[in-house]
């Protein structure tokens, strides 16, 4: 028998062994489903609380994660912002290139029809003053045809040599004052060489350049002449006049061979004969003065040049000259006093071993007057009277 005391009443009383073991299991069947319930309230409670706190977290990571994905969108959203922008800027600019390149293009093709246009008023303006120059080169001929035929029913052989250099000589007059001031156009009287030209042209410009200058011959025969001759047969003499005379080009004006095609085309070209040589109808004797003096004067700007460059070599040459003078004088005085340089080192030399001669004889000198001193310190009256007794008794000794 046990005895147990009432927690409650403090009343005690006796349990047996079975009964206190049916409390016990009473007791601790209660206590269990107490704890149990306990413990089951608890981890409800902690359920509850693991839930809301997941929950919570489950609801900030969500959040969170929401926020980055809009961060993220935003991003994406600005780049895709920028993007368009850069394709529109990108797209802007290519359309703008194409714009300048159309508007280049437009006006490259505007300057070509300027052009074009340009040329075809030119050519056109340069054809109609061709066809009016042929027009009146026909014109001129067939007036000089008519003189021509004039003038051989008029005079004789002599006549008609000296009136067609008179014709040139007159045309040349009406223009001298107006299209050639500068121009000299005398008749050649000098014949030292044995021959000589009719007329000789020269021109010069403000500078005294010569700019051109021809040697002209005139020919005419009559139809009744015994003897018919050639232009060619006057080319040979014609050039000598030329090259004796110094001038550039040589001219024959011709009425010769009036029925030869080659030489009524106008300025006929020689030169494969005879250098600079043409011949020409006395209706071309003013063209081809113009013609020449043209093309001259398109090279005039070289001959100044050349002629300031012939200057420059002469002023060259004078420099050198005085260079070579100054560079052989100074070579002759850089010898005399090379020279005397030398002799002058040679009589130092001389001087410098008659010094060393001297230096040498003084130390000698001075050896023998140290040799000649110490001997006479050396020198006593004791030394002086040994084996003298005329001396020792002299000096009490």
């Amino acid at each position: 028998m046990n005895d147990i005391i009432c927690p409650n009443c403090k009343t005690a009383f006796k349990v047996d062994e079975a009964g206190f073991a049916a409390i016990l299991k009473q007791v601790r069947d209660q206590q269990f489903e107490n704890e149990l319930k306990t413990r089951m309230d608890l981890a409800e409670r902690e359920k509850e609380t693991a839930l809301k706190l997941s929950e919570s977290n489950l609801k900030a990571a969500l959040q969170k994660h929401i926020q980055t994905k809009d961060n993220e969108l935003a991003e994406m959203k600005k780049k895709l912002e920028l993007a368009e922008l850069e394709k529109e800027l990108s797209v802007n600019k290519a359309v703008q290139k194409v714009i300048d390149e159309r508007n280049e293009l437009a006006n490259q093709l505007q300057s070509k029809e300027m052009e074009k246009k340009l040329a075809e008023s030119n050519l056109k303006e340069r054809f109609q003053q061709e066809l009016k120059t042929k027009d009146e080169i026909i014109r001129i001929k067939d007036e000089e045809i008519e003189m021509r035929k004039d003038i051989k029913l008029k005079m004789s052989t002599k006549m008609l040599g000296e009136s067609l250099e008179q014709h040139c000589e007159v045309e040349f007059n009406k223009l001298r004052a107006t299209a050639f001031p500068r121009a000299y156009f005398e008749k050649d009287n000098d014949a030292k060489s044995g021959s000589k030209g009719d007329f000789i042209f020269k021109e010069f410009d403000d500078a005294g350049t010569e700019i051109i200058s021809i040697m002209f011959e005139m020919k005419n025969e009559n139809d009744g002449t015994a003897t018919k001759k050639k232009n060619e047969d006057f080319f040979k003499e014609l050039d000598k006049d030329r090259t004796e005379k110094k001038c550039e080009y040589a001219v024959l004006v011709s009425m010769l061979e009036v029925d030869n095609e080659y030489y009524n085309t106008g300025i006929v070209d020689v030169s494969y004969k005879y250098p600079k040589m043409y011949v020409v109808r006395p209706q071309f004797f003013i063209p081809i003065i113009t013609l020449l003096r043209n093309a001259a004067l398109n090279t005039l700007k070289y001959k100044s040049e050349l002629a300031l460059m012939q200057s420059q070599n002469i002023d060259i040459t004078n420099f050198e000259s005085k260079m070579n003078s100054f560079k052989e004088g100074f070579a002759r005085n850089y010898d005399l006093a090379s020279r005397k340089f030398r002799t002058a080192i040679e009589e130092i030399d001389k001087t410098i071993t008659h010094l060393q001669k001297t230096k040498e004889a003084l130390i000698s000198s001075e050896d023998n007057l140290r040799l000649a001193n110490n001997k006479a310190e050396e020198l006593t009256i004791k030394k002086l009277t040994h084996n003298n007794p005329t001396m020792k008794e002299k000096f009490g000794l």
